[in-house]
């Protein structure tokens, strides 16, 4: 790259060339856009809809800005489930298999709980939301808790977003034209394996599960 094109050096307006010169000032830029009328649009602009079809032309730190900045708007999980205090046998019993362990309320309480300290608790409280939505009949609750969904977890522009590829980022897409209570089951399939995967045994080896192990055992022992 030339000494002129790396320190930002724009030809006149004059030239008409269109090369790269480097970065462009947004002042210059919004400048330009004018000039060149209302019936022209710039290349591969964001037009921030929800179904993410347009190809995003911010820069990496703008969007990470964006998604830092950004309140996430799905705000029915609670912070805590409503459940009873689990018993010794229950507690053993999640090490049996990740199933047992998200069937139980208090589990997935003390799941969720670790999940936050490797910070992927978004995981959860994605398969959480799926979950509530089939409770869903209401074709208009169904199309809102829908929307919210995909803009809180599947969105590239949450700050909560969960891994998913491509495939079922895609077949997301197309459902969100008509969603319903099935819409992301693909994608829920898909954390639950990673949760079973990646994090499931992991959290049988923290301190979070064994301390409520060995103060079950020791209330069992004492009774």
């Amino acid at each position: 790259m030339c000494f002129r094109k790396r320190n930002g050096y724009r030809p006149p307006d004059h030239f008409n060339a269109k090369i790269y010169t480097g970065p462009v000032p947004a002042e210059q830029d919004a400048v330009m856009v004018q000039n060149e009328g209302p019936s022209t649009q710039r290349p591969n602009a964001c037009c921030l809809c929800w179904c993410c079809c347009c190809s995003c032309s911010w820069s990496e730190e703008e969007r990470r800005a964006r998604r830092k900045s950004q309140e996430t708007k799905l705000e029915t999980i609670s912070n805590c489930e409503a459940c009873t205090k689990p018993s010794a046998e229950e507690v053993r019993q999640w090490a049996q298999s990740f199933e047992r362990l998200m069937r139980s309320a208090a589990g997935r309480n003390l799941f969720r709980q670790f999940l936050r300290t490797e910070y992927s608790e978004d995981n959860l409280l994605f398969w959480l939301a799926c979950e509530d939505l089939k409770q869903e009949y209401n074709k208009t609750s169904i199309q809102e808790k829908a929307r919210l969904i995909y803009e809180d977890y599947v969105s590239i522009l949450s700050p909560k977003e969960v891994s998913l590829d491509s495939r079922v980022r895609e077949m997301i897409n197309r459902k969100m034209q008509d969603p319903t209570t099935h819409t992301f089951e693909d994608a829920q399939l898909q954390i639950y394996t990673l949760m079973h995967r990646d994090s499931y045994p992991r959290f049988l080896n923290s301190s979070i599960y064994k301390s409520l192990l060995l103060n079950g055992s020791c209330s069992s022992s004492e009774s």
